[in-house]
């Protein structure tokens, strides 16, 4: 079995638009990917860079799912996550450059049943507003609606839920990333477009781009073949998810961060972006500088600041805006669990680079990326992923000694049907819906009608109770807090860990009991 397929041109241009790059050139990048394997163990990858809008390296390693044996290639379909987000924007602009919707369009002129928390708001809040994280919402807001998967919220759940999200800003006043709205603005493409979200990304992008192997709404796993499979870490091992079900789903997340697309595809959809002549007509130079308009101010990090010596970061349409080195840096990354994308673009040099990673990656793909952008952008300043590797491990270990750290929670034990009879029953927040608080046997486990994935055994450790979830890691586990009176009684998850990923947002819960378990 080949484990790695390099494809770099010494001196032919190869198919699918491959040209030479320099010996040594493709060595540094391939000596970098390597690093990145070895030191994080990464199950799978696939690495893509431009140079002044051509294809000059592709190189894969590893496998679809480990112990399996079938290697990862350009070909191998993987979750791009939340780089789809620039997918549905461009949809978008089509839709607007064909006359059918406008960027200041409220949102109510195509969903009329669209609602906020705050019905001012509801009325001003416009199409560009869903694709720029300004809403007053809070990080990641709702997010227990999408993920984990499978669940049973649809996108009308979604849109009505949100009138239930209380913010925690301003609208318009501050930066907070979040995921609810672009299901919306995939609903407003919908509406606009007079066909299905999936059926518009293919119409609109799929087809017109030649993205042969890019997936989105309902697909057959079976026919498609090749496809990377997310894993987990468990011991130090790489351990594949479940096989894919025979047909995937149209599921809601789908515009904020269902595509999937292999890597021959991302070097396509990059090369198009940072080269309007790759596909005359398909969008005009009004809307491609929309797409990449800083709409909204970010934070710079001191991270960003302190590598990057970055002076303004902002958000596009679905695109992260930035200077890296002095140069103007267009990208976005993706995450789902068990794996990771990113995607940067240099526009001025006509250069990019991509990578796709079925594993646990979040360090890996901010050392690798940091890796490979520094070639081009300050390469007598570059340095290798180990370097940033251990940059990285540094801040971690600050964060630990400054208390972001999950508690060691000792003397854990399940908590009895007797001991939490008077807090059990049927309970229901008003946008996640109901769950049981019910016992099975002597124990009480947490049970949610909507995310079967959100099932776990109460706990007790010291004074306190908590939810152990069966199948989400302990990372996701999180208090029981109960309040109000005996008549009102009201009940509240809370995180256990500090660096609990943002899309379990337990503070937008608020459950209040309504009956009896069943």
């Amino acid at each position: 079995m080949r484990m790695r397929h390099l494809m770099v041109a010494m001196g032919l241009a190869l198919a699918g638009g491959l040209h030479a790059a320099p010996a040594s050139d493709a060595q540094a990048v391939q000596a970098l990917v390597d690093q990145a394997v070895q030191h994080y163990r990464l199950p799978g990858i696939a690495v893509g860079v431009i140079e002044d809008g051509r294809i000059v390296q592709r190189i894969t390693h590893g496998e679809l799912a480990v112990g399996e044996g079938q290697a990862v290639d350009a070909d191998s379909v993987f979750k791009i996550a939340s780089n789809s987000k620039a997918m549905t924007a461009a949809v978008l602009a089509r839709l607007v450059q064909a006359g059918k919707l406008r960027w200041d369009d409220p949102v109510t002129k195509h969903l009329p049943q669209f609602r906020m928390y705050d019905p001012w708001v509801t009325r001003n809040m416009q199409v560009r507003d869903l694709l720029i994280h300004n809403s007053g919402l809070g990080l990641g807001a709702g997010d227990l609606m999408l993920w984990p998967e499978p669940n049973h919220f649809d996108r009308g759940d979604i849109i009505a839920g949100l009138a239930h999200l209380k913010p925690t800003g301003s609208f318009r006043s501050d930066y907070a990333y979040d995921n609810l709205l672009y299901v919306v603005a995939g609903e407003v493409a919908a509406a606009a477009g007079g066909k299905p979200y999936a059926t518009l990304v293919r119409e609109e992008l799929f087809e017109p781009l030649g993205l042969k192997r890019c997936r989105v709404g309902e697909w057959s796993p079976s026919a498609t073949g090749n496809i990377a499979r997310p894993h987990s870490k468990r011991e130090g091992r790489n351990v594949p998810a479940a096989a894919e079900p025979a047909t995937v789903a149209d599921f809601p997340s789908m515009a904020a961060g269902g595509i999937r697309c292999s890597l021959n595809d991302m070097l396509r959809w990059m090369q198009v972006l940072l080269d309007p002549a790759q596909a005359p007509g398909w969008l005009g130079e009004t809307q491609r500088r929309a797409l990449w308009s800083a709409h909204m101010p970010m934070p710079i990090s001191q991270r960003q600041r302190d590598w990057d010596n970055t002076h303004f970061h902002a958000y596009g349409y679905g695109w992260r805006l930035s200077d890296i080195d002095g140069q103007w840096k267009v990208a976005h990354t993706g995450t789902l669990s068990g794996m990771y994308s990113s995607l940067a673009l240099l526009p001025d040099r006509r250069t990019g680079v991509v990578m796709l990673i079925n594993g646990e990656a979040e360090d890996a793909r901010t050392a690798l990326m940091e890796a490979l952008l520094k070639r081009h952008t300050a390469p007598g300043a570059a340095h290798d992923v180990l370097y940033y590797a251990a940059q990285m491990d540094q801040a971690a270990a600050q964060r630990r000694s400054d208390g972001h750290v999950r508690p060691a929670l000792a003397d854990r034990v399940p908590v009895s049907h007797a001991a939490m009879h008077a807090r059990q029953g049927v309970w229901r927040d008003p946008w996640f819906g109901e769950i049981s608080l019910c016992p099975k046997g002597d124990a009480v486990w947490f049970t949610s009608a909507k995310s079967p994935a959100m099932h776990g055994q109460v706990m007790r450790s010291g004074e306190r109770s908590f939810v152990q979830w069966q199948g989400l890691g302990e990372d996701a586990d999180a208090w029981l807090a109960f309040s109000g009176d005996a008549q009102h009684p009201v009940m509240q998850l809370r995180a256990i860990d500090p660096e609990i990923d943002f899309s379990y947002d337990y503070q937008d819960l608020e459950f209040k009991r309504v009956g009896d378990c069943r």
